[in-house]
């Protein structure tokens, strides 16, 4: 698999602007000083959806439904992934079937319901449930849509040439690492575009598998996933997004659960946003990086906001113990 050319990530901004408008970015002058460096963070937590996905989701149903889709499409997730499947086959006017682990987000759930996709509750963790999607499409003559895809790369792509075409210099781009797509774009976005931007991947101590796929070369798999932040709970990576990530990302960094927490309390006391514990992630590395970006001007992806209430609840409540 090859990254997306510039003129293939212009389409695709076309068809997601059509939808939505470019989300912003800014800097916020408490985490630049907090940091020691210039920061930026390009607002995923404000598309449609509250998260970065729905782009991706716009591009694939576009294709589907000039393919002429009719049966329906089925797929996995842990929810944004969902929500952007759910909002761009409703757009077109396609059935989707959203399988989601046992345990899944409550509100994610909800927000993936209220968007008319058939929901069903697989398995107890995101790998079986994804099973479960293949198995089924396979019965159903559903057609699958992967968590990781040339498309959906493409269209998650379109937020990084808004970012990168919004603000010069950046120097580094801290980005979340679920299944792939998003530090891929990143990277397709760079490249397209001749910039020189350091790429750092972020997953989470306790779901680690892009990591070490990172140490190891090629794809390497964990026997759990078990973090808060439900967005980087991968433990069996796509062997093509390992393949690119290895070839265009300076490094991968592990945090903390603790770290993760943290660094959504310092968004929402900084910037008063809302940040999901994958969206926190890449704050969360540059905090741990701080010394070796010292002076430099520095992009973070907040990915998504769609964290449950009662969980945000806990993450605050820590920080009074």
């Amino acid at each position: 698999m090859r990254l997306p050319t510039l003129p293939e990530l212009e389409d695709a901004a076309s068809l997601v602007h059509a939808a939505m408008a470019p989300t912003m970015q800014y800097n916020w002058p408490l985490l630049t000083n907090r940091c020691g460096c210039e920061v930026w963070v390009k607002h995923e937590n404000q598309t449609p959806i509250g998260a970065f996905k729905v782009r991706g989701g716009i591009v694939f149903m576009n294709d589907l439904k000039g393919r002429g889709e009719r049966q329906g499409v089925i797929t996995a997730t842990r929810g944004n992934h969902g929500q952007s499947i759910g909002l761009a086959a409703r757009r077109a006017g396609i059935k989707a079937v959203i399988a989601v682990p046992e345990g899944n987000s409550v509100e994610k759930n909800a927000a993936m319901s209220a968007l008319g996709v058939e929901l069903v509750v697989q398995g107890h963790d995101f790998q079986v449930a994804r099973e479960y999607a293949m198995e089924r499409a396979e019965t159903e003559g559903l057609t699958p849509i992967p968590p990781f895809h040339p498309l959906l790369v493409r269209g998650v792509g379109t937020y990084a040439l808004e970012f990168l075409r919004a603000v010069s210099g950046l120097d580094t781009i801290y980005v979340p690492i679920g299944m792939g797509s998003g530090i891929c774009g990143v990277m397709a976005a760079r490249d397209a575009l001749g910039l020189k931007t350091e790429v750092v991947g972020v997953v989470a101590e306790q779901a680690n598998a892009y990591e070490l796929s990172f140490a190891a070369g090629h794809a390497v798999s964990t026997n759990s996933a078990d973090t808060m932040a439900d967005g980087l709970a991968c433990r069996t990576p796509e062997p093509d997004a390992v393949a690119l990530i290895n070839k265009g990302a300076s490094r991968i960094v592990s945090v903390t659960e603790s770290e993760i927490k943290a660094a959504m309390r310092i968004y929402y006391t900084d910037t008063h946003n809302l940040a999901e514990g994958a969206g926190a992630a890449p704050l969360a590395a540059l905090l741990k990086e701080a010394p070796v970006n010292k002076g430099k001007t520095v992009g973070l992806i907040l990915s998504g906001g769609n964290v449950d209430m009662d969980v945000f609840e806990g993450v605050l409540a820590e920080r009074e113990q």
